[in-house]
């Protein structure tokens, strides 16, 4: 969670460029007086060369990522797209905002999409699935890509907590036939708000960057206000001060993953002699963002132990245990349609369930006090003693 942990002279040199020639804030049109400063555009170049792919748009957040690219599938009412049972809520309110049924599969060892439940749940009604790597551990994207091409399904990547992780040397967010990332403030790298969606395919690029904007197609042969358009669409346009923030941030990356894993590895070599701690597990060949050390005790009551143990000496954690509500399907009884599709949710998502409720999840910073494993590991201890 280290975006916001790094802020400083290289982003502010950034916004004061932009605003020493021009100042336009908007991302398109305005040429005569922006002297030739166009951020956003820039920052979807350097993003899209850093990930290795040839197509990247930047909208407003990371659950519009997931919406743009679900326009660009053209869902009809009664189409289902699958997701996992822990996620943030965001992945199925864009399935839901798409008027598609949302569908989530129970979760395996990585705490990530189960691959097995996936091709059980796939039907002549699915029209995509949506794998997320989340806080930063790859999903088994061999595994779930494999299934998605047997059944002609694509397969979209919500890469919020894997900006800048991989899986056998390919970026998280590459993978399927598009990737979605999110550049919140406790996310990898920040715009405050702000996202990106990643192409391999022109066409697919071209749709979503229209629906994206109201329907523009951003045609040079006529002025914006003469604009040709081929669909409706959204405003999920971002602003040219995110962008500038983006470009320094995007320069960061490579050091903030790196440095987060060497703290990761540290606070895990101070706990994992503990009776009764077991790893979460990754796929081979996994480089995650070590967004957090996530871990496994005997059973619920240990990990609130856990909890309060750490709370006693200024330590906190993140999402598990006690975040679930907005990060595990089960509780989201506020959504109907995914009532509908799964029933009683306090009886869905069983394994997800067992997993979770057993899982410790502990925040990993860049700039970490040399005091955090120590502490953390007295009060793991004491709480399993």
């Amino acid at each position: 969670m280290p975006g916001f942990e790094l802020i400083g002279a290289e982003e502010r040199a950034e916004v004061d460029e932009l605003f020493t020639k021009g100042g336009v804030l908007f991302r398109h049109s305005f040429d005569a007086i922006r002297h030739g400063i166009y951020k956003v555009r820039d920052f979807e170049r350097a993003f899209a060369a850093a990930m290795g792919v040839p197509h990247a748009l930047a909208v407003t957040s990371g659950t519009a990522a997931l919406r743009v690219a679900l326009a660009v599938l053209d869902l009809e009412p009664g189409d289902e797209v699958i997701t996992q049972s822990f996620t943030f809520v965001a992945t199925a309110e864009a399935i839901i905002e798409a008027g598609a049924v949302p569908v989530c599969a129970d979760v395996d060892a990585t705490l990530n999409m189960d691959p097995a439940a996936l091709e059980r749940l796939i039907g002549p009604r699915t029209r995509a699935v949506i794998a997320v790597h989340m806080l930063g551990v790859p999903a088994r994207l061999r595994e779930i890509d494999a299934v998605c091409r047997a059944r002609g399904v694509p397969l979209i990547e919500d890469a919020a907590w894997g900006c800048g992780g991989a899986l056998d040397g390919r970026p998280l967010g590459t993978w399927g036939r598009m990737g979605t990332y999110s550049f919140d403030y406790a996310k990898t790298m920040t715009t405050g708000e702000g996202g990106m969606v990643v192409f391999r395919d022109a066409s697919d690029h071209a749709a979503a960057a229209a629906w994206h904007d109201h329907g523009h197609e951003n045609n040079p042969a006529v002025p914006r206000w003469e604009d040709t358009r081929a669909s409706s669409g959204f405003n999920f346009r971002m602003t040219e001060m995110q962008g500038a923030v983006g470009l320094a941030q995007l320069r960061k990356l490579p050091a903030v993953v790196e440095r987060q894993r060497a703290n990761r590895d540290a606070m895990w070599r101070a706990i994992s002699g503990i009776r009764g701690v077991d790893a979460r597990e990754m796929p081979e060949g996994s480089h995650d963002t070590a967004d957090a050390l996530v871990f496994c005790v005997p059973d619920a009551t240990a990990a609130r132990r856990c909890r309060d143990s750490l709370l006693a000496v200024g330590l906190g954690t993140k999402i598990l245990p006690e975040a679930v509500t907005w990060h595990f399907a089960g509780t989201w009884t506020h959504m109907p349609e995914l009532v509908a599709r799964h029933g009683d949710l306090a009886s869905a998502f069983g394994a997800s369930r067992t997993r979770l409720e057993r899982a410790v999840s502990l925040p990993v910073t860049v700039r970490m006090e040399d005091s955090v494993p120590g502490r953390m590991a007295s009060a793991i201890g004491s709480a399993l003693a």
